[in-house]
């Protein structure tokens, strides 16, 4: 019998955590170069930036439920180190060179988890 390849369950838990950070950066970087002027509604990066942190967390939390187990326990490992910089983020200031650095300290990770969650998990 021939196996088939399959995604993890969790793929779609992944792209979101990915979705929410992209659209998360992009509104900072659009109010950094003054593309959009966010202090009637700056509520709304903050509010991103906590779906971004849900997201991640239900990601990671798919490393004990979603099967195939290897392939999403591979995918979480790689997104794991994003929890670090996702979490000083607060603490870096917002008027610094800080923040958007520890910011996109956790892109490589979410790519990383967002690429392994897509990869096909019966490799041999």
């Amino acid at each position: 019998m021939a196996r088939r390849w399959r995604r993890t369950d969790a793929a779609r838990l992944f792209i979101a955590a990915a979705a929410a950070y992209g659209a998360n950066v992009a509104l900072g970087t659009a109010v950094a170069v003054r593309l959009i002027d966010t202090r009637r509604f700056r509520w709304v990066h903050h509010v991103l930036y906590i779906i971004t942190c849900v997201a991640t967390g239900a990601a990671l939390s798919a490393a004990f439920w979603a099967r195939p187990v290897a392939a999403t326990r591979r995918a979480a490992a790689f997104l794991a180190p994003a929890i670090g910089p996702l979490a000083v983020i607060p603490y870096a200031g917002t008027r610094t060179r800080r923040h958007p650095l520890v910011a996109l300290a956790a892109a490589p990770f979410i790519v990383a988890g967002l690429v392994a969650s897509r990869l096909p998990s019966d490799r041999k």
